[in-house]
């Protein structure tokens, strides 16, 4: 493939600068390699997200790059239990999935429009026995393309990732670069809520040492009982009530988790208008409807 004389530091203005011909009153030149390309990698991942995953639990034999990063207890969860009952995702959630992946397809797009190279699409990696698949290369470098709500997008473009990094992109990252041996990579991310885009090149801090992560998370989940707590408790208003942190609500097994709850009585939901609130512990009870 043709090495382009492009960098990552120049890789969103660049294509902001190829887009905004059109708001000039201008055409922008698409050739038809590049349209053919779209086409497909829009079929793919359209044909990808219409075929579920295997539904059977993991082993540890089976830890996955995109997945080493999250919380010990979580990864400890995926390997002994099965997922809570209620957990089978919503059909408007199963769209928001497919639209992410196809605003990545078009994030891609953009990057070869702007005339950046794009290299080793899903190319299989391996570090410590654990195997991954990598977004791409662009410009030489390992890049993880993301489409992410306004509040995700905020951690990427103000440089915050590492103070939550939920689902342990930057230890995916630092995978790929190991297997590499690169370390200049970084995120691609579009808002899929405004169109806007951002880079963000973490420093080398940032990025977890992977082959020692590797070797604590094979420990970890091979244990008989889980890991601490992946996030503590809050409060709900003044009156003593604890919930569950904002992270675990999407876990699928948060009541298994925290099934010692409440006394022995597990977790409590409440339906505020807001949404379910999950209760760790009652002292005053709400005055909405209680679910579960």
């Amino acid at each position: 493939m043709k090495k382009s004389n492009k960098h990552l530091d120049t890789l969103v203005p660049d294509i902001y600068n190829k887009i905004s011909a059109l708001s000039k009153g201008k055409s922008i030149r698409i050739p038809k390699k590049l349209l053919d390309k779209f086409s497909e990698d829009m079929t793919e991942a359209l044909v990808e997200w219409a075929t579920p995953r295997g539904a059977n639990k993991a082993t540890a034999n089976n830890l996955r790059m995109s997945n080493i990063g999250k919380p010990d207890r979580q990864l400890w969860f995926d390997m002994h239990e099965e997922k809570d009952t209620d957990s089978e995702l919503h059909p408007s959630t199963l769209i928001k999935f497919l639209y992410g992946h196809l605003l990545e397809v078009l994030l891609l797009f953009f990057v070869r429009l702007a005339g950046h190279s794009v290299d080793s699409e899903q190319k299989e990696v391996t570090v410590s026995g654990i195997k991954g698949h990598m977004d791409c290369k662009i410009d030489g470098e390992v890049v993880d393309i993301k489409s992410a709500s306004g509040y995700a997008f905020k951690k990427f473009k103000e440089g915050t990732l590492a103070e939550q990094d939920n689902f342990g992109y930057l230890a995916q990252l630092a995978g790929y670069e190991a297997s590499e041996k690169t370390d200049a990579g970084g995120f691609l991310v579009i808002n899929k809520e405004t169109g806007e885009l951002t880079f963000f090149q973490p420093e080398d801090l940032d990025k977890p040492n992977i082959k020692q992560r590797i070797t604590t998370i094979k420990k970890a989940v091979k244990k008989k009982t889980p890991p601490d707590f992946c996030y503590p408790t809050v409060p709900e208003g003044k009156s003593g009530n604890m919930k569950l942190a904002r992270e675990c609500t999407y876990c699928p097994y948060k009541y298994k988790c925290h099934k010692d709850s409440n006394e022995g009585k597990g977790l409590r939901v409440f339906n505020y208008a807001k949404g379910p609130i999950y209760f760790t512990k009652v002292v005053k009870v709400p005055n909405v409807e209680e679910v579960l």
